[in-house]
């Protein structure tokens, strides 16, 4: 078989179906909106949520709590995932990104004490645990809190 030979399974493909397009097609006239009612109509239909009259589900449920609009998210680091770094790494923001640990679009990182580190690093973050900052100088590296 060769590359100019591919075609898709029998069966697979389907020309589109063209409504409104005359009597002869079987799907004139009303194009298969059938009569009346608002789903017929151009622009008909209902939001989603709709409930047709009755209170929807989600102005049913009790309001709870508050989303706080200014929140600013942190990406949490532990300590057991700096192993992969060599040695005397200076490790921050822009490294912890390209190793994928943190998200590009979140700016504030605060390093945990989860787990073990066994080389000695410089860790530049906004935030650290006590158990982290122990570890990371347990190992003999140090953290630094910008």
């Amino acid at each position: 078989m060769r590359l100019d030979e591919l075609q898709p399974s029998p069966g697979s493909k389907h020309s589109k179906k063209r409504v409104g397009r005359g009597p002869g097609s079987g799907w004139g006239k009303t194009a298969g909106r059938g009569h009346k009612g608002q789903n017929s109509r151009a622009g008909g239909g209902t939001k989603p949520g709709f409930e047709g009259g009755q209170m929807p589900l989600t102005r049913r449920m009790p309001k709870r709590g508050f989303t706080n609009i200014f929140r600013k998210p942190w990406s949490i680091v532990n300590v057991r995932d700096l192993n992969r770094f060599a040695p005397d790494t200076v490790v921050d923001e822009e490294i912890l990104s390209r190793a994928g640990l943190i998200k590009p679009q979140c700016k504030r990182i605060k390093l945990l004490g989860q787990g073990e580190v066994k080389v000695a690093l410089i860790v530049k973050v906004q935030a650290v645990s006590a158990q982290a900052r122990a570890r990371v100088e347990a190992a003999g590296g140090r953290v630094e809190v910008l």
